[in-house]
């Protein structure tokens, strides 16, 4: 059993960058040179513990773990790069002292190299900035060493220079970890308060909470008070990761562990929850976080109607462990009862689908993703709107406004006039424009969220061939001309495929979908018309041909008017069953139908 140690030998520092400058594979060389994990278990991203991150080579969850160097304790996070897991990142901050800033030696600065940056300085952190992957030939340390410290501010000479993947350099990073971040400070005599950072659902141990002790001691008898929650718990376990869990009797100021209360309701534990002792409580809560507001929509139904109960019980135990997912319930005329869920981005919202489906053994239909709009009526009112069907009358609706984006854009430079090109299609306005270095261009643009959702992204990166990266964050509202597109299978609306797009994408949107259905709808026994209507009028169409029998087969020559009696009562036959007919479109229309990929 462990027992607390001094604050003055405690050094809690995160790794931040932008997405693929080799975080996961610094961690690895720490957890090698300081023997926190042998040679013979070693593997590649060793803190990326979801297969899911092991598959996509990304990081998804900030991991914790605590390594001995030199005399000292060092407890580092490991925090992820895409932007749409930013929120992870603020929340791994709020629990450090400093940050190792990593920039790729053969890149350079990215956009979410600046945003991890802005938000570690936000935090008062001290940053220690190093240049990796110096062993590829491509690299050229001097010159990003040179524009680190025009766009930051950090002098070139106190600038790292390591390989994470060959551990050049690596010993000296966690040395000038230990000079020049600070030592945690807390009181170790004062009543207890510790803030949860992270918690996971365990099926047999209940909830598992990653917290940091800023005051007092927290000990592995006590009965702790959760102040937001007003719940009280004894501990089960306290313990540390090294990565291996390792179970220890007390923890104190400064330290960063792990703690098991039995805690089966897991709205007990949020993130930004303050822990206290119940016999000497805390009168203050810490400051914890700010809900991150979600920004992309969609809804997610099961495709066997049973599963409902599981896919709320799934969402609740998820939340726990990625606060940002928001959901409520709501149906669907086409596809039942289902979760309105919101998410940070594109990407998280797809591994989120993936996570329910892998962990939980869910099978989900996710509906088009949609955004936020605002929506002004004629009597002064305002509705917030995520889901198309919500959008009332027109005659009602005074104006409708969109929510936009502060987007930072880097770009080299021979790639200009193609993103340029890409930013005027997607009706974003540029606010400021700015060269780092000869090679490379910093944009600021304010564009429609809408726009960005979709494939923004992709459409940049195969411009640029992969070298432009991108950081936004909200930017308030804009009046813009938009219009609900629903599309209407045998002149019914099927809600599933309703989305609002600016009006003059809507015909492209609504073509684009009844071809789609045309090939995916089966054919009936008579003709299907697939419309979409926008504004009140159809704007595209396409027709689903009834299945015919030969009735002609047994007719050999002879009168014409036979023939035509024949098809006459075919055709009576058909406008029969049109009448009174459903089409039943199949699950596996909708979900090809409303794929993101496509």
């Amino acid at each position: 059993m462990l027992r607390p140690v001094d604050a003055a030998l405690i050094r809690n520092f995160s790794i931040i960058s932008h997405v693929d400058h080799g975080k996961s594979t610094l961690s690895d060389r720490i957890l090698e040179l300081t023997g926190a994990v042998s040679a013979r278990d070693m593997r590649a991203q060793y803190l990326d513990s979801m297969d899911l991150e092991r598959e996509r080579g990304i990081t998804i969850k900030a991991q914790n773990v605590r390594v001995h160097f030199e005399g000292h304790i060092l407890q580092l996070i490991d925090t992820p790069g895409h932007v749409d897991f930013g929120y992870e990142v603020s929340r791994s901050l709020a629990a450090c002292e400093g940050a190792v800033l990593l920039v790729d030696a053969s890149q350079g600065i990215q956009a979410q190299t600046l945003a991890n940056a802005y938000k570690a300085v936000e935090h008062n952190l001290e940053i220690v900035a190093a240049l990796n992957k110096i062993d590829l030939p491509a690299a050229d340390p001097d010159r990003y060493a040179r524009e680190i410290e025009q766009v930051l501010g950090i002098d070139a000479t106190d600038i790292l220079r390591i390989s994470a993947k060959t551990g050049e350099g690596v010993a000296e990073l966690l040395r000038a970890v230990i000079e020049r971040i600070p030592a945690p400070s807390g009181a170790p005599d004062a009543p207890l308060r510790a803030l949860i950072f992270d918690s996971s659902y365990d099926q047999y141990r209940g909830v598992v909470s990653s917290l940091r002790v800023v005051d007092g001691t927290l000990r592995s008898d006590a009965r702790l008070r959760f102040i937001q929650a007003k719940a009280v718990h004894d501990v089960e376990e306290l313990g540390i990761r090294t990565p291996v869990p390792v179970p220890t009797t007390a923890l104190g100021p400064g330290e960063v562990g792990y703690l098991i209360a039995g805690i089966k309701d897991v709205g007990e534990a949020r993130s930004g929850e303050t822990v206290t002792d119940s016999r000497a409580p805390a009168t203050e809560a810490l400051e914890g976080y700010q809900d991150p507001k979600p920004m992309v929509f969609c809804g997610l139904y099961p495709i066997d109607g049973d599963d409902l109960p599981q896919l709320r019980d799934a969402l609740e135990k998820l939340k726990l462990n990625d606060s940002s997912v928001t959901f409520e319930p709501e149906s669907s005329h086409a596809l039942g009862f289902g979760f309105r869920c919101g998410f940070l981005g594109l990407l998280h919202m797809e591994i989120v689908r993936e996570r329910l489906e892998r962990e939980f053994n869910l099978v989900l239909i996710a509906t088009a993703p949609s955004v936020a709009y605002r929506v002004v009526l004629t009597d002064g009112g305002v509705l917030e709107i995520d889901n198309p069907t919500e959008l009332p009358d027109m005659s009602r609706v005074d104006h409708i406004e969109e929510p936009m984006l502060a987007a930072t854009l880097l770009v080299p430079v021979e790639y200009l006039g193609s993103v340029m090109d890409l930013c005027q299609q997607r009706r974003a306005d540029m606010e400021r424009m700015e060269y780092l270095s000869p090679e490379r261009v910093e944009f600021v643009y304010r564009i429609p969220l809408g726009e960005v959702v979709l494939d923004f992204f992709d459409q940049l990166k195969s411009r640029t061939k992969g070298y432009a990266s991108l950081d936004y964050e909200p930017a308030g509202y804009a009046t813009a001309n938009l219009v609900r597109v629903d599309v209407l299978i045998n002149y019914q609306p099927v809600d599933a495929f309703s989305t609002i797009v600016h009006r003059d994408s809507a015909d492209t949107y609504g073509r684009r979908m009844v071809e789609r259905l045309r090939e995916l709808i089966p054919r009936q026994m008579f003709d299907v018309p697939i419309q979409a209507a926008a504004g009140g009028r159809v704007i595209a169409r396409e027709t689903v041909k009834a299945r015919r029998k030969d009735v002609l087969a047994k007719c050999y020559g002879g009168d014409i008017t036979r023939k035509r009696k024949l098809l006459e009562k075919q055709k009576e036959g058909k406008k029969k069953m049109k009448s009174i007919g459903r089409v039943d479109v199949p699950q596996e229309a909708f979900i090809s139908a409303l794929r993101l990929e496509d």
